[in-house]
């Protein structure tokens, strides 16, 4: 086992300037890994150990390299029964005796808590991956990648040896995996959850219409990425929602995002007080129906964000006033959009640093980033191109992309069972058209 000062400079030097020295390492293992699974729980008594089971399912010689890593944590304010439901997760990993290697982290007992400022499901990622990267096998030449899970998530039999092998055979270095969310069809959680998924799908559909650099899905527990990409990116935020979307903006950054798409995730469907925003409020907020959760994006907001970005990342288009011009002739909303971003005076001052156009190429990718890109969307969305209905979207988003469904709708929200249909199409193809378009 590597002592501090053992550890690589990269290591040593993230660590020190980084790392929140309050919580360690509970079962701790004397020898040292290539794969390490960090999973935050909280209040996750009942759903971790499917959790765990779904991994025992995985190649036994993987397994032998790789650490699960649960970090137990909750507020210090946080209400008794979460507090009790973490004490009876932290007894049970203690008494494990399964087919993994199981360490923990207990950022829950008294003494141990996240501060009230800070708690949330980043900085429980971020404990986890920070004294992850104290636990590597650095004196091996293969890659050390860090897993980022969920506890109410189960993963397919594959997950360890696909993720693996990709990194290895396409020398990745961040990657997210495919994902279905898991529910049962006769659940009232079964409509919310497809009716998301569609609306997440059609989104990256879109993106991935536009020739977006910027075209993954932004689920946490799909999250993958070797420990020097989580350095380089800074390590993990402290958000208490939108952790996973910042760091993949991070990682995307520093390289292509990859989409391992043979692998499986399968996040729960559940309603969840967790997070402020993200699938758990989605599901409540459906099944309360205080609003309509049938809506999407206009699909000529990606129309107009394909034409931008097929003008803008010309390598041939540098000055100024001519993008601004062009973006006028384009769209309207998408010039005053630029204005309200301060792009000329960003524009200007990227000119003056950057002189090769490989420099200025990586600035238009930097520039126009994940967040800049959903900002226009929306931008365009409260200013002429208003959401649409959810499957009129997706069938013009199809009709656009010369995609043929055999879909055969004849209402605006259809029943559950079309409501599938449309969900199982997009899976399909964004896997099977989209799975070398990386």
């Amino acid at each position: 086992m590597y002592s501090s000062d053992k550890l690589p400079d990269f290591v040593k030097r993230y660590l020190k300037k980084f790392s929140l020295p309050i919580w360690t390492i509970s079962r701790d293992y004397k020898k040292l890994f290539q794969n390490i699974i960090v999973i935050p729980s909280l209040a996750e008594f009942e759903q971790l150990p499917h959790c765990l089971k779904s991994l025992e399912q995985n190649d036994e010689s993987l397994l032998d390299k790789t650490l699960v890593l649960i970090v137990v944590n909750n507020s210090e304010s946080a209400d008794d029964e979460i507090k009790l439901n973490n004490k009876r997760t932290l007894q049970f990993l203690k008494s494990y005796n399964g087919t993994l290697n199981l360490s923990f982290i207990d950022a829950a007992s008294k003494g141990k808590e996240l501060p009230d400022k800070f708690a949330g499901v980043g900085l429980a990622r971020k404990i986890g991956c920070d004294l992850a990267l104290t636990k590597f096998d650095y004196s091996s030449d293969k890659k050390k990648i860090i897993f980022f899970l969920d506890a109410d998530c189960i993963v397919s039999s594959d997950y360890l040896l696909k993720v693996t092998s990709e990194f290895h055979k396409k020398d990745l270095h961040s990657a997210v995996i495919e994902y279905e969310h898991h529910y049962s069809k006769n659940s009232p959680e079964a409509e919310a959850i497809i009716c998301y998924e569609i609306f997440l799908r059609y989104h990256r559909l879109g993106l991935k219409f536009a020739k977006s650099y910027y075209d993954y899905h932004t689920i946490g527990s799909t999250i993958v990425c070797d420990t020097a990409s989580y350095i380089k990116a800074g390590g993990m935020n402290k958000r208490k929602a939108g952790e996973d979307y910042y760091f993949l903006e991070k990682l995307a950054k520093l390289d292509k995002i990859f989409t391992i798409s043979e692998a499986l995730v399968y996040p729960s469907s559940r309603k969840s007080w967790r997070v402020p925003f993200g699938t758990g409020q989605r599901i409540i907020r459906h099944l309360s129906k205080k609003q309509n959760e049938y809506v999407a994006y206009n699909p000529e907001s990606f129309r107009i964000l394909k034409k931008w970005l097929n003008y803008f990342l010309d390598e041939n288009v540098i000055d100024t006033k001519s993008i601004l011009n062009k973006a006028r002739e384009i769209n309207s909303g998408l010039f005053y959009f630029l204005i309200n971003q301060k792009f000329e005076r960003d524009w200007e001052r990227i000119l003056k640093n950057n002189q090769s156009a490989e420099e200025i190429q990586k600035q238009k990718i930097y520039w126009f980033d994940a967040f800049k890109t959903l900002k226009l969307i929306h931008y365009l969305r409260d200013n002429g191109y208003p959401n649409i209905n959810l499957f009129d979207a997706v069938d013009e988003l199809l009709n656009r992309m010369k995609i043929k469904s055999d879909i055969d709708r004849h209402s605006e929200i259809p029943d559950i069972q079309i409501q599938e249909q449309y969900l199982l199409f997009l899976r399909k193809i964004l896997r099977e058209r989209f799975s070398d378009d990386n």
